[in-house]
C-alpha cells in the first residue's frame, strides 16, 4: 500500500465522475515513456533463533529500516515512527508484521530492474549480518503462527486488523504471513488499458503457478502449492477476485471507478492519522454523508488512498498492477516482470497472449483460478486442451519473442529475455517451486521444515 506523510486540506473536493477517473487518464503514456515498477517483499527473521522481529526491540524492525541511511536511504515518519525509507531505487516499507518490501523506481528496461534488485539485496544483507537478521523468499511464512508474529505501527494495519475477521476467514493470515512479488506497468490509452488488463487477468492463474512457493503452514505441508493465493479466495469478497466486468463491452476507466465506489471503505487520512471507515461507503463520502467525518467530501488523496484498498488479481490505479505471484529470491523477482513485459509490451505479443485466453467463459476462468493454487502446472484447461504447463510454453514463446522485439541491451549485447530463463526450466520441468521444496521436505529434510531457511537470500 502507499504510505502517506501529510493531509489533504488544501486539495479540491471530488464531485465528479470525471474526477474520479483522472487518476486512469493521466496515467496514459506514449510507448516511448512506458515504464517498468517492481515491487517485492520478503520475510525478516533472527538467524539466532528464526524469530520475526518486532519494531522496537534492538536489531529489530526500526534499527534495520535506521541503518539503511549508510546507503543514502531517507527515512518517512508516520506519528514519530519511522514507517519506511525512500531513496533513488525507490521506497522500503513494512507489510502488517515487518515484511520488508521494495517498490522499484518506474524504469525503462528489465537490466535496470534486476540491477536495482542486486543493489537492495546487497543492502540489506551486509545490514542483515550486523544486526543477525536474514532474510526469506517464499509467499508464505512456513513456520510461524499468527500470534507469534508482531504487528507493524502503522494506522492503516490496526484499522485492517480489526475489519478481517468480519469479512473472511483468511485475512490476518493474507496480512501478517504473506509475502508476494509484483510488476507495475503502463499503458497508452483507455482501450490499450482494457485490453492489458483482460489480458493479465485471464493469465493470472499461469503466473501463480510458475511462481507457487508457498507449500508449509506452521511447519507442515498445507496440501497447496501456492497457500498464499488460496488465502485471497477467503479474505474479503468484496475486493478480491477475477472481475467479470473487465471482459465485458465497453470496460474502461469509468467502470473500473463505479467497482471501486462500490468496494467498502478502510479509513480516511486526517492530520496525520487514520480514522476508522471500515465498511462504510465511498459513495456516501461524495455525498458527505460519511458518518465518521460527516459533511466532508473526499479529495483526489482520498480516492488514491481508496484505490489502493482493493485486491483483486491486477489492480488499476495510474498503472496496472499484476498481482498473482508468491514471494521468491532474485531470479524470480526478475523473471515477473520479464514475463509480463514480454507478453504486454509489444503489440503483436499482446495479440498473441489475447488469442490464447480470449474464448474462455467467465465460469472457466474462475475455476482455473480457484484450483491452480493446489495444482499449479498440473492444472486442466477450459475444454480439454491441455494443462497449464501447456499453455506456460505457449506463453513464454510468446514473451521470448515480445522482449527481443523490444530490443532493450544491455553493455554486452544481450537483450531481456534471458531473464525469463527460470520461468524456462519451471515449465519445461513442470515442476513449480513449491514441489521441489515438497520433495526437500519429504526427502533430504526428514521432514524439519527449518531447513527452508538455508535458502535465505
Amino acid at each position: 500500500m502507499s504510505t502517506r506523510e501529510v493531509s489533504t486540506a488544501d486539495e479540491p473536493v471530488i464531485e465528479t465522475i470525471e474526477q474520479l477517473v483522472e487518476p486512469m487518464r493521466r496515467g496514459e503514456k506514449p510507448k516511448a515513456d512506458w515504464r517498468i515498477g517492481t515491487e517485492h517483499e520478503k520475510f525478516v527473521y533472527h538467524t539466532s533463533d528464526r524469530h520475526a522481529p518486532s519494531y522496537d526491540e534492538k536489531n529489530g524492525i526500526r534499527d534495520i529500516l535506521l541503518a539503511m541511511r549508510e546507503f543514502g536511504w531517507e527515512p518517512v515518519e508516520e506519528n514519530g515512527q519511522v514507517i519506511a525509507m525512500r531513496g533513488a531505487d525507490g521506497t522500503v516499507s513494512l507489510e502488517p508484521a515487518g515484511q520488508l518490501e521494495l517498490s522499484g523506481a518506474p524504469l525503462e528496461n528489465l537490466h535496470q530492474t534486476c540491477a536495482e534488485t542486486g543493489r537492495h539485496l546487497e543492502q540489506v544483507k551486509a545490514i542483515g549480518e550486523r544486526c543477525g537478521v536474514g532474510y526469506l523468499g517464499l509467499g508464505m511464512w512456513p513456520d510461524k503462527t499468527r500470534e507469534e508474529l508482531p504487528v507493524m505501527p502503522k494506522g492503516r494495519y490496526e484499522i485492517m486488523m480489526r475489519h478481517m475477521p468480519r469479512v473472511g476467514d483468511l485475512g490476518l493470515d493474507m496480512m501478517l504471513r504473506t509475502c508476494t512479488i509484483q510488476v507495475n506497468l503502463d499503458y497508452s490509452s483507455e482501450a490499450d488499458m482494457a485490453k492489458k488488463f483482460r489480458v493479465g487477468l485471464a493469465l493470472q492463474p499461469l503466473a501463480t503457478a510458475l511462481f507457487a512457493n508457498s507449500p508449509f503452514t506452521e511447519g507442515k505441508p498445507n496440501g497447496y502449492l501456492s497457500y498464499r493465493s488460496h488465502i485471497w479466495s477467503d479474505t474479503d469478497p468484496h475486493r478480491t477476485g477475477m472481475l467479470p466486468f473487465v471482459f465485458e463491452d465497453g470496460f474502461g476507466y469509468e467502470r473500473w471507478a463505479e467497482y471501486m465506489l462500490d468496494v467498502p471503505m478502510y479509513f480516511v487520512f486526517r492530520d496525520g492519522k487514520y480514522i476508522d471507515a471500515a465498511g462504510l461507503s465511498f459513495r456516501d463520502f461524495m455525498a458527505g454523508k460519511l458518518t465518521v467525518l460527516p459533511g466532508e467530501r473526499p479529495t483526489p488523496s482520498d480516492w488514491w488512498d481508496h484505490l489502493s484498498t482493493a485486491f483483486p488479481e491486477v489492480r488499476l490505479k495510474s498503472f496496472l498492477e499484476m498481482r498473482g505471484a508468491d514471494g521468491g529470491p532474485w531470479s524470480r523477482i526478475c523473471a515477473l516482470p520479464a514475463f509480463w513485459v514480454g507478453l504486454l509490451y509489444d503489440d503483436d505479443a499482446l495479440d498473441a497472449a489475447w488469442d490464447l485466453v480470449k474464448d474462455w467463459s467467465m465460469e472457466e476462468r474462475e475455476a482455473l483460478r480457484g484450483a491452480v493454487p493446489k495444482t499449479a502446472l498440473d492444472t486442466p484447461l477450459p475444454g480439454g486442451r491441455g494443462t497449464l504447463q501447456d499453455l506456460g510454453r505457449e506463453a513464454l514463446a510468446i514473451a521470448h519473442k515480445g522482449l527481443a522485439a523490444r530490443a532493450r541491451l544491455n553493455s554486452i549485447g544481450d537483450n531481456e529475455s534471458g531473464y525469463l530463463e527460470t520461468l524456462d526450466e519451471i515449465v519445461a520441468t513442470g515442476k513449480v517451486p513449491a514441489q521441489r521444496l515438497l520433495d526437500a521436505y519429504h526427502g533430504a529434510w526428514n521432514e524439519d521444515v527449518t531447513k527452508v531457511y538455508r535458502y535465505s537470500f
